[in-house]
């Protein structure tokens, strides 16, 4: 398992888990502090690619624009 932190708009951690959730056993979210929208993913090797893929689609609702990370 690979382990990746993100920093997400906090309004939209619960609809990021509800669409990993979809694709089952593509990852689990943890998250690590609501306030500042920080997140755990862990992704088996095998799904990484897949997970990339997913959160480049999704980046731009996941993402303030603010947001320098």
């Amino acid at each position: 398992m690979l382990e990746y932190f993100f920093l997400i708009r906090p309004e939209q951690i619960a609809l990021f888990r509800f669409i990993l959730e979809g694709y089952d056993g593509l990852a689990v979210l943890s998250t690590m502090n609501q306030e500042q929208g920080l997140v755990r993913i862990l992704v088996p090797e095998s799904r990484v690619k897949e997970l990339w893929h997913l959160l480049d689609s999704l980046s731009p609702e996941l993402v303030s624009e603010n947001c320098f990370c």
